[in-house]
């Protein structure tokens, strides 16, 4: 048995480290534990409710729009605020291009590098590539002289032995199976999504102010809109908005989509690796009719257990039996006991640092081992993300996502249950941005036809004042942020915060064992998992990285006087 450490856990947001059992080169046991210490709602106690998505957003900078949803929503389920149609036109095209940003930038910057190899891309044949990319899509910059010139710039950094953020990776490691020729492909759509990212992110500095953490309201969005005057959302900022959706969606189906086609059939194996849980939770997202018309959700709402796809159960943020959060293995006390669960309406805060004092070489997984609490719906572990939602979607009876599912398949001519492996997890964002892509489309022609009909409306002031408001409220705010469900849950008493919950998808994913000792979706789906070389645990990433974890979301703020030892070069 051999005990592999990956701590940090790179390319991705915040504070991961993953403990592996290793024997006879496949993980039999594994532990997930975040490493910053979580406070977020201690801060926002005694706070105005109408502020607290402007702190509670701040939680992460990747998912820069998604935490202010859920605190806006929040409070307007607390006090029966109800904001106008453009207001929730306007979030959903806030939302898609987070969305389209958010999974582009994982697939190449974050999770690509788990897939492509780098340094093999120097001996590719430019005009080979050129050829594959032009038998797959119709992307202009595909020219035998574009791939020579991006591998002769790629030739020159490698040979100034400066890697920058290509440093410490496993290039030449047996896992890597592409040809030199779609490696140059891979890397050269980085570089290319590179500059398209910084673009799409545009539609939040129009309708928020600034990317990351534009500007809420609770009420509606805090914009006007006058087509004919300069000191609004007008005309020419409208037509922007539409010409950097038509330039996104170009992109996704004319390189992200396409590179999954070229990319999966060199790693079908790893169809059957990863799948973990077989517990799918979304709370869905994207009303085409009101935010408390469930059934209006493009994304719908729901729960999928032990992979049947012939129900799909209800799933109640108010009911207080459903979800709850348990602190067993994780470095927080409740007052209750530590074996018991409490829904966030109740939730506790509560530090106990229990662990090993930095430096240390191994966690106390019989004990508490965690900044992050362990979430369960009615005791059941549950996984998060894009393949939840594309699966409680397809079960849902949601024929786009069914088409654009069954679609790929047939494609790859790949049965339906490789979706539920490392492999379905990477394809099921791909599938999600592609529709993501499509609906704010169909969000901004119906944001133009109300103001074309002369609604122009973006605010309700209805109950904006505190004396308004009854002495005490509770609400509950759900959408879906990139990586999975997140709500937020908040208690008003006297015009104040007196309790804030976060429950985030990574705290669904990536959390320690449960009181029963069940495991969490990363720790159970790495077992299994192949690790060709203990000391370069490639394999470990590929799984870990399909979750696209966000760490400082679940745990909220660093420990001043916390540490960590680099245990493995990862990258």
């Amino acid at each position: 048995m051999h005990r592999v450490v990956v701590d940090p856990v790179t390319r991705i947001e915040g504070h991961l480290r993953i403990e592996a059992e290793v024997k006879n080169g496949k993980i039999v046991d594994a532990y997930s534990a975040g490493t910053m210490v979580r406070g977020f709602e201690k801060i926002l106690k005694g706070r105005d409710p109408r502020d607290a998505w402007a702190f509670s957003e701040r939680a992460c900078g990747v998912c820069t729009t998604v935490h202010a949803l859920s605190s806006v929503r929040t409070v307007e389920d607390a006090l029966g605020i109800t904001v106008p149609p453009n207001a929730e036109l306007i979030r959903n095209l806030m939302f898609c291009a987070q969305y389209m940003q958010d999974h582009v930038v994982h697939f190449y910057h974050l999770h690509a590098l788990d897939w492509v190899d780098v340094v093999s891309a120097l001996k590719a044949d430019p005009k080979k590539t050129s050829e594959i990319a032009g038998k797959i899509s119709d992307y202009p910059r595909s020219s035998p002289k574009y791939f020579s010139d991006l591998q002769k710039r790629l030739t020159a950094f490698v040979n100034s032995g400066q890697l920058g953020i290509f440093a410490n990776g496993y290039w030449g490691h047996p896992a890597y199976k592409l040809p030199p020729e779609i490696n140059l492909l891979g890397v050269a759509h980085y570089l290319d999504a590179l500059e398209w990212q910084k673009e799409i992110v545009k539609v939040h500095t129009i309708f928020g102010g600034k990317n990351p953490h534009p500007n809420y309201l609770v009420g509606g969005v805090p914009v006007s809109i006058n087509p004919n005057s300069a000191n609004a959302i007008n005309a020419e900022r409208l037509a922007f908005v539409g010409t950097l959706l038509d330039q996104a969606q170009t992109f996704i189906d004319q390189v992200y989509l396409p590179d999954i086609i070229a990319v999966a059939p060199f790693y079908l194996e790893w169809g059957s690796i990863g799948g973990g849980l077989k517990n799918y939770l979304a709370y869905g997202d994207l009303p085409t009719n009101g935010y408390n018309n469930v059934a209006s959700f493009k994304l719908p709402r729901g729960i999928v257990l032990d992979r049947d796809l012939s129900k799909v159960h209800e799933v109640d943020g108010k009911d207080v039996n459903q979800i709850k959060e348990f602190v067993t293995h994780s470095w927080y006390k409740y007052s209750v006991g530590d074996e018991k669960g409490l829904h966030p309406w109740s939730g506790e805060t509560e530090f106990n640092y229990t662990g090993p004092k930095p430096p240390y070489k191994h966690l106390n997984t019989d004990g508490k081992y965690s900044w992050l609490k362990t979430p369960r719906w009615r005791q059941k572990p549950m996984e998060v993300g894009p393949l939840a939602r594309m699966v409680v979607a397809y079960a849902s009876g949601q024929k786009e996502v069914q088409e654009e599912i069954n679609g790929l398949l047939k494609t790859l001519k790949l049965p339906v249950n490789v979706l539920f492996s490392t492999l379905g997890r990477t394809a099921a964002r791909a599938i999600e941005t592609k529709l993501i892509a499509r609906w704010a489309k169909e969000f901004y022609n119906q944001l133009m036809a109300n103001i074309k009909n002369g609604d122009t409306r973006t605010f309700n002031n209805e109950k904006w004042d505190p004396e308004t408001w009854p002495k005490e409220a509770k609400g509950v705010g759900m959408t879906e942020a990139p990586r999975g469900a997140l709500a937020h849950w908040i208690l008003i008493k006297d015009k104040k915060i007196e309790n804030y919950q976060l429950v985030v998808p990574t705290t669904w994913n990536g959390s320690p064992r449960d009181a029963n000792g069940i495991r969490s979706a990363y720790e159970e789906a790495l077992i299994g998992t192949p690790v060709h070389d203990p000391n370069k645990p490639l394999e470990i990433l590929r799984t870990i990285h399909s979750f696209d974890p966000c760490i400082a979301c679940a745990v909220h703020l660093y420990d001043e006087k916390g540490t960590y030892v680099h245990q493995i070069e990862t990258f």
